[in-house]
């Protein structure tokens, strides 16, 4: 096992040339010293470094947001994603430390333009008596506030909502189209190529008794075609919140427009089990062979972290598993009105919906969750911050206060989502050729993307048949990848001999933040039995540690003080990089591959809220964690 080539430290010191060498294509590379480009970066073909988004973001014009007391609109979204300073709605001066590059705009549909005229206090509200209602809940502000937002989005997930106000706020009202095409110019005028790429996009709101089903969609286009449309909605009789409701519109969306557009799924960890479905019935009808195709189409990306929760396993579908447990949110919804059973979590996080899919592909030939990874904030308060001492939190209840700790952001009879349990997470790296609309959305559309829960850890992983350490001993390995391998996201080409699949990795800390503790392939497969099984495997770590003898590797240490909310980057390591090949590989198995990779112990947003605020804080609240990278996987089918 090789971890660290002193040939690769000078690349890999370089955090926007991560594994990214521009060579000759494979062509050429294959012909003579003669038939080449004497510079080996001419005639770059493949993605040279990661772009850093948000693909889940909502502003004073999503009906939960407004109703919450988000006063910011598209625009300061966008400048702030820029990296330019804003104020928040509750008036505070906040920047990110570092832009992103590109970011997709993501309100709620449903409903769209309401939150705007209730916190104006516009007639046409005040003329119903809930309208009335929510607006002096509303002004009142503080836990009054708090009880007409969460009353609002009772009303809307049991679609009680009044009639007057559905007819005022849906598709064909002079209010839903023009907050569409206020959102439509916002991200064009702040569109930017090459620089910084505005998508404009919405929220598909489908939230069945209270089963979070949403979906994002963002669209490659500009406002020439997103004007020709207006977004779907899910509250009958104006939609519907069957996912085939979202296809059908996805579909009339690239017939009629000649544009084109994906959807990402929600993370499952509050959708009851309904998000990854098997051959049993799904809210709205089916899992048949229409379903997979159409999922299979419309959906190549996944949410698998964001504030509400991480979702790429948890503990009780992977028991041995130690870091499985991972800012789980494992109740039934956001009403808490059923606790977790077993099937409920089977249909909600990454990993099993992973093999779910390999084993619906065995049936019906085609795999409905062959999805690449992504992170998201799906922050309500228009800021896109998913850094630990720089967290804005869910909404603006929510946002820097000496409350929030404490203060739950949700509660039932049943339970609560406490404070302290909200995550500042995350971030979605994608590999494309160019900071363009149609550069990341193909980037997309092929998978080639890789979920962090804040950091920006760099991450290569490339699956084929004939890596060699060697492969490593050059300043060229990004070329190396691509030539004799797929990418993350990409299918391994048909086998090669008798060979395993061997796997290329690197991993490179934050330049500003922690060190790597380890880097693990984790692997699904179906087995000739017909069961779905699963195995983490540690692949390159830091420090002087070996595994044991089950694979197991002992911890990295904690250098995290607890009195100043700091750490050392004296344990861990800044890069890992290795081959690795499956040792257990057997040709006839259906299997997909991925990498995590954890950074060493550093301290939770609610320490430093602890420490700015001098708070006593609840004995279960966390105060430190272990954030992590998660790459799209790679994918082996057997040979017919």
């Amino acid at each position: 096992m090789l971890r660290l080539t002193t040939c690769l430290i000078s690349l890999l010191t370089l955090p926007a040339l991560v594994w990214a060498d521009a060579v000759p294509s494979k062509e050429a590379a294959e012909g003579t010293f003669a038939d080449r480009p004497y510079s080996p970066y001419a005639n770059r073909s493949f993605p040279e470094r990661p772009l850093w988004g948000d693909t889940h973001l909502h502003t004073g014009l999503s009906l939960d947001a407004g109703a919450f007391g988000n006063t910011l609109l598209p625009d300061e979204a966008w400048r702030f994603a820029k990296g330019e300073q804003v104020i928040s709605s509750t008036g505070q001066p906040v920047r990110l430390a570092r832009p992103l590059d590109w970011m997709v705009l993501t309100d709620h549909t449903d409903l769209m333009g309401f939150a705007p005229d209730l916190q104006a206090g516009k007639p046409g509200v005040l003329a119903d008596p809930k309208g009335l209602e929510w607006y002096e809940g509303y002004t009142a502000g503080g836990e009054d506030a708090a009880k007409a937002a969460f009353d609002i989005i009772t009303n809307f997930s049991q679609m009680t909502l009044p009639e007057v106000l559905l007819e005022s706020y849906s598709p064909g009202a002079d209010a839903f189209a023009f907050t569409w095409e206020q959102i439509v110019l916002a991200a064009e005028r702040h569109n930017d190529p090459g620089n910084f790429t505005a998508f404009i996009g919405f929220e598909w709101t489908s939230v069945p008794k209270g089963f979070n089903l949403h979906r994002n969609v963002m669209l490659r286009d500009g406002p020439i075609r997103a004007l020709q449309i207006v977004p779907p909605v899910t509250q009958p009789p104006y939609g519907d919140t069957d996912p085939k409701a979202l296809y059908a519109w996805l579909e009339d969306y690239e017939a009629n427009t000649g544009g084109r557009a994906v959807a990402f799924a929600h993370n499952g960890n509050l959708s009851n089990g309904w998000m990854f479905p098997t051959e049993d019935t799904y809210h709205g009808g089916k899992v048949d062979e229409d379903y997979v195709q159409n999922r299979a189409r419309w959906e190549p990306h996944y949410e698998v972290t964001q504030i509400k929760g991480d979702g790429e396993a948890h503990p009780y579908l992977s028991p041995n598993d130690p870091f499985a447990d991972y800012e789980n949110w494992d109740v039934g919804n956001l009403d808490i009105t059923e606790l977790k059973t077993e099937n409920m979590l089977a249909g909600e996080y990454a990993r099993e919906a992973l093999k779910r899919g390999l084993a619906l592909e065995e049936k019906f030939g085609v795999n409905p969750y062959k999805f690449g990874m992504g992170g998201a904030t799906d922050s309500h308060t228009s800021l896109a911050t998913a850094e630990e001492e720089n967290y804005f939190g869910k909404s603006v209840s929510a946002e820097p206060s000496p409350t929030r700790v404490l203060h739950p952001f949700v509660e039932s009879d049943l339970g609560a989502f406490e404070g302290h349990t909200l995550v500042a997470s995350g971030y979605t790296a994608v590999w494309a050729t160019d900071n363009t609309r149609s550069a990341i959305f193909d980037a997309f559309k092929r998978r080639e993307t890789y979920a962090t829960t804040g950091p920006r850890i760099g991450l290569r992983f490339f699956g084929g048949w004939d890596f060699q350490e060697d492969d490593l001993l050059t300043r060229l390995v990004a070329d190396v990848g691509y030539t004799k391998g797929v990418p993350m996201g990409g299918d391994l080409r048909p086998r090669e001999g008798d060979g395993a699949p061997s796997f290329m990795i690197g991993a490179l800390r934050d330049p500003v933040g922690a060190n790597l503790d380890r880097v693990q392939v984790v692997k699904g497969w179906l087995d000739t039995e017909g069961e779905l099984q699963e195995k983490v495997f540690n692949v390159v770590w830091s420090d002087d540690r070996a595994l044991d003898a089950d694979g197991n590797l002992p911890e990295v240490g904690n250098t995290v003080d607890l009195e100043t909310a700091s750490w050392s980057n004296t344990i861990g390591a800044s890069e890992l990089v290795t081959i690795w090949t499956d040792p257990e590989f057997d040709p006839k198995q259906r299997a997909f591959y991925y990498v995590r990779v954890l950074e060493i112990p550093t301290p939770r947003w609610v320490l430093y809220d602890k420490l700015r605020f001098g708070l006593d804080l609840p004995e279960e609240a966390q105060l430190i964690h272990q954030e992590r990278a998660y790459s799209s996987p790679i994918w082996y089918t057997p040979s017919e």
